[in-house]
Order: C-alpha cells, then structure tokens, then sequence
C-alpha cells in the first residue's frame, strides 16, 4: 500500500492491533520534531516512552534510547514485562540503548557531565528517533548545566541547549524528552516548553485499588491526521498501554 503525503511526514508508533496509541496521535511523531513529555514520577512517562520505542522499531525506524534510570537488563526486562520485547532490534542495532548514570562519579572522581557528552557524540543522533529518559534528571544534576546557567542564567542555558536539538532536529530527525517538572525550575522548564513541537501532560490519579492515567495534548505541530486533546489509558502487565477512551474537544 502506498504511503499518502502525511503519512510520509510521520515517524509511525505502528500496533494498530495492539492499542489505539498511533491512531490518537494522528498517525505518528512529526519528522524533524521536538517532543516534550511532562510527567511527575510514576505518572507513566517512562512506559509511554518505551511504548514509543517498541512501535518505532517495529516500523523500521532505527531509534536511540538514553535513559538516566535503568542499565540495559533492567530495561529490557521492563520492556517484556509489558510485551514491548525489544531485544532482536538491540541485536539488530536498530535500537541503540544507553545508560546514562547520574549517581556516581567518573574515573576522575568527578561528577558525570552527560551532557557534555551529549552535545558531543555523533552516534547517538544519527537514528530517525532519539528518546532521552528522563532528560529532566539530566537537566537536575549535570554540572555542565549548571556551569552553563552559571555563565548565563537558567533560562539562557536552557536555550542553548534547546539550540542544539534544533540543529539535531534538522533533516528529519526527531527528539523525544521526558522531564519531572516537579523537579525543575520555571526558568529551566518554560524554554522547553516554549519551543516543543509537540508538548504532552501525563498525569496520574489514584482512585480507589485503580490509576486512572491521561495524556493531555496541549500543542501538536505538524500533525497528520486527527490528533485527540486527551487519552486515557491504563498500563497493565503483560499488555502494555492500553488506551482506554479519547477525547476530541
């Protein structure tokens, strides 16, 4: 079958028979985009990440996934957990996974400058689709960044940084972020926020023995079909995301 125009614009999350997930976001993530995911902790950031990295690959697109959480056992163990088995595109090096650890210190006895390491590497930013979990712990505890805002303030160091990813985002490219804005400032977030192609809200609200999860859409640029303003899902074992009813205003 062959592709329509705005589906050539989009980098496709695939499973239509799994889940509906592809379908709420209009057919795909926007080539050549910045996506930012907002979520505090346990929201479902993080599974809606690795969900994005599962339909990716499936779809053939070659992604890279940093993540500042989990080594790569614990991740794919994860990944199965909820049917997301990413392990032939690990081997088929379709899927790149980097653990970016924030706790330690390198062979210096420093603190790890991840982001120094980020703005540097080539081959990490040489895949259709980089997803960086969680960048907001990135932005929280590398001293590049601080050393940045220290030249400048928060808010200009955050723009220097957001340059960078619109140059990485030229030519196709599309970069995912996923932060905890409990834990950042407003002047280290709102640039972000400002600049986001796409800019999704993951909010989590316990009710009773369930978790009733939503992705709200607050901006989607360069959407190819219908985009639903609010998803509400559940994430269960052995499944994965299951979208629960989509809302169009």
């Amino acid at each position: 079958m062959r592709s329509t125009p705005w589906q050539r614009r989009l980098y496709s999350l695939g499973l239509a028979h799994h889940d509906q997930l592809n379908r709420a976001f209009g057919g795909g993530l926007p080539k050549g985009s910045i996506v930012l995911v907002e979520g505090t902790y346990g929201a479902g950031k993080s599974t809606l990440a690795g969900r994005f990295a599962y339909g990716l690959t499936e779809q053939s697109h070659e992604v890279t996934y940093l993540s500042t959480e989990r080594p790569v056992g614990p991740f794919l163990d994860q990944m199965r957990s909820l049917s997301y088995d990413v392990t032939s595109a690990l081997l088929d090096r379709q899927l790149l996974y980097l653990f970016g650890d924030l706790s330690g210190f390198d062979s210096d006895g420093d603190p790890p400058q991840l982001l120094s390491r980020l703005t540097s590497s080539r081959g990490m930013w040489e895949t259709d689709v980089a997803i960086l979990d969680t960048f907001g712990d990135i932005l929280r505890y590398d001293p590049t960044f601080d050393v940045l805002a220290g030249q400048t303030d928060r808010r200009r160091a955050a723009q220097r940084v957001i340059s960078f990813f619109r140059r990485i985002a030229r030519g196709d490219r599309t970069v995912v972020l996923t932060v905890d804005p409990s834990g950042l400032a407003d002047a280290t977030l709102e640039p972000f926020r400002a600049i986001a192609d796409v800019l999704l809200q993951v909010t989590a609200t316990s009710g009773g023995r369930s978790v009733r999860r939503s992705i709200d859409v607050k901006r989607f640029v360069g959407m190819g079909q219908q985009v639903d303003d609010s998803i509400g899902f559940s994430i269960r074992p052995g499944i994965g995301i299951v979208v629960e009813n989509r809302r169009v205003v």
